[in-house]
């Protein structure tokens, strides 16, 4: 008796225990706890997502998928035909879980397959769009066709049960072939002319996706369909018309490309176990959509982290230093490079680096204006490149010869507007050479040197043909609005006696520019002074050196727009301070339309205000006809 009451009364105590947590009730959870629950997925955590646990769940599946995740899969699809939605979901999405555990590249397709099938009979209304699998879909066949059709990798090391595939590569191969699927092959054919690019052919493509950025300000990502590559370049080997396209694209240039399965009857492949797709490329310059099912769809695009992976390790930091100190060391034999192939409509912005520098170092200009929504298909962006301890006057003629070389090899006719409206921008002493192409110099800098008039002069033609195009400046037509970032126009005060004698010490000047002053010293037409001192571009950026005295007082020509940005250090009046090397009393000059101080350092090109006002100027630029 008195056991039966014991047990009674226990009873009672552990029904009033559990009367708060009924078998069926909530749990109040944080925003970011309960968020997280409902959107993870495969990606993001490597679990499955919720939806895929319910169909899962809903079917009895569950608890033999954590035992025999490759049998599950084969039941789901069962014989392929009348697939739901929920059911191929599911299969996209348990398939990438089950590569991403065995590294299988059948099952990496067999992935992107059911992805791809998902959103081909997903329909275009608002359900749809706000449905998140349709999103993890096209990141699921985007992974997988990333993973699914990866180059060949190393032998994986001794004693490993893997298949070879040993973690996510980062090249893709492109070609025809056929392809295992877990129930079936997959034929993938591909047209070879996909593959040219402005006389080059795409011939190594990168998954840039797989990649951290670093170095820049933001990274660029459209979302779409498809897995953003990017195309290393090889030239294709004959050819006047290859030769021409590629003339002032950089042999190391990399291609953001997006590389898409474009699968035939996919609905009807997925049950017979035989797919047929076509490999499709698209460049990023070529456009942003493409049309799948009837329908537009944006293209997966990663502009950001393909000019990160080009600037990765490249020679062209290298050549900062390298270009300094010597006038023969040079990475192409052009100074004038483009980013993307010419686009007749847009407008050319050309990008002038200063001393010491590279092209290299406008990658965050290049990378906002590229990603401008208004910018990105209105201008083309292009850069100089020069060695900066030549004479300025030697960089200028230089940057002369390629504008005007490559105006007359774009459009002989002229029948580009746009191509002759043409901005300069240039940072420290590259707003010095961009100043001289909106010029009108007269003889004054050759008077720096002779006092005999240019006309009297006597001298070879190859040595006149040199002082001409170093002495002689005038405004070249096609050019309407140059921006100068950071330019000493009255000097530097860094440039002290110890600096020039170092420089002096250390840099070498051209053998023709050094020829070509002995030459006419030997005729008595240039002064014994010029002769015994050749200046060098840091002797030409000191203050009260007459050749700045004489750039600062040459005005700039009529119908240019000029702009000044100057970067000031320090807090207080701009007028009494600098950014380290340049005065904002050097950097401000009469007549621009625009002055914009920065509170930065003398390299500013990216500083995100220095940016902003180029970005604003150029609206202006384009805005106008």
């Amino acid at each position: 008796m008195r056991l039966t009451i014991v047990g009674g009364v226990a009873g009672v105590v552990l029904l009033l225990a559990t009367a708060c947590a009924t078998p069926v009730g909530v749990v109040q959870g944080s925003t970011q706890d309960v968020y997280r629950t409902l959107t993870r997925s495969v990606l993001s955590t490597g679990k499955l997502s919720p939806l895929s646990e319910q169909t899962l769940r809903r079917l009895g599946l569950e608890t033999r998928f954590e035992a025999e995740p490759e049998a599950v899969i084969a039941q789901l699809r069962g014989d392929g035909s009348d697939l739901t939605p929920d059911v191929l979901f599911t299969l996209a999405e348990t398939s990438f879980l089950y590569a991403e555990q065995t590294r299988r590249q059948d099952f990496y397709l067999a992935a992107a397959v059911y992805a791809y099938d998902f959103m081909v009979q997903a329909r275009g209304d608002l359900a749809v769009a706000l449905d998140p699998r349709s999103r993890l879909a096209a990141d699921l066949y985007n992974l997988g066709l990333v993973r699914g059709l990866a180059a060949p990798q190393a032998a994986p090391p001794a004693g490993s049960t893997t298949t070879g595939f040993e973690s996510p590569v980062a090249e893709a191969n492109l070609d025809a072939r056929t392809l295992e699927l877990p129930f079936g092959r997959l034929e993938l054919t591909m047209n070879p002319e996909d593959r040219l690019w402005s006389g080059y052919r795409m011939t190594r493509f990168i998954a840039v996706g797989d990649f951290q950025v670093r170095g820049l300000r933001n990274r660029y990502r459209q979302a779409g369909i498809g897995a953003p590559l990017a195309a290393e370049l090889t030239p294709v080997a004959t050819g006047a018309e290859a030769e021409q396209a590629r003339r002032h694209i950089a042999p190391r240039t990399k291609v953001p490309v997006t590389a898409i399965v474009r699968l035939e009857d996919v609905r009807h492949g997925v049950a017979a176990g035989q797919l047929r797709g076509r490999i499709e490329l698209y460049p990023a310059d070529r456009g942003r959509t493409i049309e799948i099912e009837g329908r537009t769809v944006p293209l997966e695009l990663e502009p950001s982290a393909a000019l990160a992976y080009q600037l990765e390790s490249a020679p062209i930091w290298e050549s900062e230093l390298k270009g300094f100190l010597s006038a023969t060391f040079r990475l192409s034999s052009e100074s004038l490079f483009m980013l993307y192939p010419y686009r007749p409509g847009r407008v050319p912005v050309v990008l002038v680096h200063g001393t010491a520098s590279s092209p290299a170092r406008w990658a965050d200009l290049v990378n906002e204006v590229q990603n401008d929504p208004v910018l990105r298909d209105r201008v083309q962006l292009w850069v100089f490149t020069y060695n900066t301890s030549n004479p300025i006057l030697v960089s200028a003629g230089e940057l002369r010869r390629s504008l005007e070389g490559i105006v007359k090899n774009l459009d002989p006719d002229g029948r580009d507007p746009a191509l002759r409206r043409m901005v300069l921008i240039g940072h420290s002493q590259g707003g010095l050479l961009s100043r001289l192409m909106v010029t009108q110099s007269g003889d004054r800098f050759w008077h720096n040197i002779s006092s005999v008039p240019i006309a009297e002069a006597k001298m070879s033609d190859g040595t006149r043909a040199v002082v001409e195009r170093t002495a002689f400046f005038e405004p070249l037509p096609f050019v309407t609005r140059v921006i100068f970032v950071a330019t000493p126009h009255r000097g530097s005060f860094r440039v002290s006696t110890l600096v020039l004698g170092l420089v002096r010490r250390l840099v070498s000047l051209p053998v023709t520019l050094v020829q070509t002053v002995q030459d006419a010293a030997k005729e008595g037409v240039i002064s014994p002074q010029a002769l015994a001192a050749i200046p060098t571009a840091v002797d030409n950026m000191r203050r009260g050196n007459q050749f700045i005295r004489v750039l600062s007082s040459s005005p700039i020509a009529d119908g240019v727009t000029a702009h000044s940005i100057i970067a000031v250090e320090g807090e207080g009046s701009p007028q009494r301070l600098n950014d380290g090397v340049v005065a904002y009393e050097s950097a401000h000059i009469d007549g621009v339309v625009s002055e914009k101080v920065v509170r930065s350092s003398h390299s500013t090109q990216g500083h995100p205000d220095t940016i902003l006002e180029i970005e604003r100027i150029l609206r202006e630029h384009v805005a106008q006809r």
